[in-house]
């Protein structure tokens, strides 16, 4: 034990630099062009891309949740902690009728064999399927889980554990009217535009090859708030950069495992919500919010000088792999956006609505006010 824990203390050091100086490069050209490129070819019609899917804001309900990388149930599955609440979770969400999307990197297919995938983790497939029997289930590739749409065998692969034919596409867009205005949600895994991530060979190799085996053996997580926040702040940053210049759309990723809503971080909120509880001279919430300002500092290196003033207009589920053995995920539902959080407390599964804006609210601002008439 002693050995195993000095290997974990040298080791972590030299593994996240090279992870991180391996595993993203966000390029602003690149994503722009992606993404447009992207949602251009939804809209358009090409459905292999995506389909285009209209629901009504009062009664639709969606739930998206990304990055589950469901792994070999070995040291390197990230998944295994939190399976129990991602299980409880897709039944209520299922006996509610919502409609699920999985925003990639739902299989951990860098680190791992799909024979050794699918044997472990037939429990989460069997309740996907559920969704998928009841014809309310989208399935979207992400980096890690590329395979998808590059494997001529991917779809004798899904049939092995859904029973029928899945498509898998790059991106969804949701169609919606709110108060007579059209608004598109714009569903994407978002490693499109990433010079490594995108289909890189090497990253691949990397993963698979160093990565794998080394956080198998030291049991190195990543997948924690304070894992590669630089990078992860300059995606979230060119994501609502893009998304900013575009007209009557939200944009929803995953990729980064960070939540962010309406184009802010937990920590961008917390600072938010403190200068509010100072305006209304709250001291105990003003407090409270210190302390909790504190404890997140650790886990973000930068705080955007932007935030009080950035438009609405991006949103990252965050991940259902956190070290903890909490999910976080976007709800659409109720004619609102929701940020949620799906965590076992006691040994009781409870759901957490972490944050909550109307559509209607968030069509207002990302539509120009000569395209509007709600002013």
């Amino acid at each position: 034990m002693a050995t195993l824990n000095w290997l974990q203390r040298t080791l972590r050091g030299p593994i996240v630099w090279a992870t991180n100086r391996y595993a993203s490069r966000p390029n602003r050209q690149r994503i722009f062009e992606s993404l447009s490129k992207l949602y251009a070819a939804i809209t358009d019609g090409e459905k292999g891309k995506g389909p285009l899917i209209p629901f009504d804001a009062a009664s639709g309900k969606f739930i998206i949740f990304s990055d589950q990388h469901k792994g070999g149930r070995n040291g390197a599955d990230d998944f295994v902690m939190s399976e129990t609440v991602y299980l409880q979770a897709l039944q209520h969400y299922h006996d509610e009728g919502y409609h699920f999307i999985g925003l990639g990197d739902c299989e951990e297919l860098w680190e791992n064999t799909w024979m050794a995938v699918k044997k472990a983790h037939k429990p989460s497939f069997e309740q996907e399927k559920k969704f998928i029997d009841a014809g309310l289930f989208t399935k979207v590739f992400g980096n890690h889980d590329l395979q998808w749409k590059e494997d001529p065998f991917a779809p004798i692969f899904l049939k092995e554990v859904y029973g029928t034919n899945v498509p898998i596409y790059e991106g969804v867009v949701l169609q919606t009217t709110v108060g007579g205005h059209q608004i598109h949600l714009f569903c994407t895994h978002g490693h499109q535009g990433d010079e490594v991530s995108d289909g890189n060979w090497f990253s691949k190799f990397f993963v698979s090859r160093i990565w794998a085996p080394l956080q198998a053996f030291v049991q190195i997580n990543p997948n924690t708030p304070a894992y590669d926040n630089g990078l992860k702040t300059t995606h979230n940053r060119l994501m609502q950069e893009w998304s900013a210049a575009q007209n009557g759309l939200l944009l929803i990723t995953g990729h980064t495992h960070q939540p962010v809503f309406e184009s802010l971080t937990h920590l961008e909120r917390l600072y938010r919500r403190l200068l509010l509880a100072r305006q209304a001279a709250d001291a105990p919430l003003c407090i409270e919010l210190e302390q909790e300002i504190q404890l997140r500092k650790q886990e973000y290196k930068t705080v955007s000088d932007q935030y009080l003033s950035l438009q609405p207009c991006y949103f990252n589920t965050g991940c259902c792999c956190f070290s903890d053995g909490d999910i976080t995920g976007i709800e659409i539902a109720d004619s609102s956006l929701r940020l949620v959080k799906w965590k076992k407390v006691e040994g009781q599964v409870h759901r957490q609505v972490l944050e909550q804006t109307p559509l209607a609210d968030l069509l207002l601002a990302v539509t120009t006010p000569e395209e509007s008439n709600w002013t």
